[in-house]
């Protein structure tokens, strides 16, 4: 019988983790091998091993496990523990629709609040992906743009939803991407929304974003329904 891989073979760890660092070293090294894809959706990642690897108590692993739960990055299941969360699936509709709330009331709140720096560095953000190709780092950057824009609201709580749906759109983005064809037209949306932004015209604004959500749960939905998608489902 063939062995499964193990998921967490990946990880590499560099010398011992100083005891008040481990938590959040955990959370960060997880995080990023969710979100490259080198701990795939449905892994079921265990305290025990977990902290065999990184060398510490399962009090810091169970710490960082929370947090990445809380991050809509893993899945408390029955008799298996954190399991990686799935990509945005045949839901779609429904997550984005619930992001188009979230997004547009974060939005509103913080755009009034911007200051030039914000409007410079997501201008920045938008030339980085002009020159992209990577497309771990277009999903990565593509977050960042939208955060940057929503960073001034005052509620945190909202920050911390709005920043989930995006990671878990990043996390989507990163493997479907180039079979997508988003590229250009996300970036026009960008364009269109920074101006609005810049003039801060909040009205103008939401309407963009919303404009710009609607778009991509259309392509996304499209390309979930199309045979090209249920191959590539089908091969994993």
């Amino acid at each position: 019988m063939t062995q499964k891989p193990n998921p967490l073979s990946s990880i590499k760890i560099n010398g011992p983790i100083p005891a008040h660092l481990a938590r959040s070293v955990i959370e960060a090294t997880l995080r990023s091998a969710i979100l490259d894809g080198r701990i795939p959706c449905g892994a079921a990642l265990r305290q025990q091993d977990l902290a065999d690897l990184f060398g510490v108590s399962r009090m810091p692993v169970r710490e960082a496990l929370r947090q990445l739960e809380a991050q809509a990055l893993l899945n408390v299941v029955a008799h298996k523990g954190a399991v990686v969360a799935p990509l945005v699936q045949g839901d779609a509709v429904e997550t984005y629709a619930l992001r188009i709330l979230l997004e547009s009331e974060a939005l509103r709140l913080s755009i009034p609040l911007l200051q030039d720096a914000d409007i410079e560095q997501a201008q920045r953000y938008i030339e980085e992906l002009e020159t992209e190709h990577d497309y771990t780092e277009i999903g990565r950057l593509n977050r960042l743009f939208h955060m940057m824009l929503y960073s001034r609201a005052p509620n945190r709580r909202l920050l911390q939803l709005v920043e989930d749906g995006l990671n878990e759109e990043e996390r989507f983005l990163r493997f479907n991407l180039e079979a997508m064809g988003l590229g250009k037209l996300s970036q026009d949306d960008h364009r269109a929304l920074l101006h609005a932004a810049r003039e801060r015209n909040v009205e103008r604004s939401v309407q963009l974003l919303e404009l710009h959500l609607n778009r991509a749960v259309q392509v996304i939905t499209r390309y979930l329904d199309s045979p090209e998608a249920q191959a590539r489902k089908t091969s994993k």
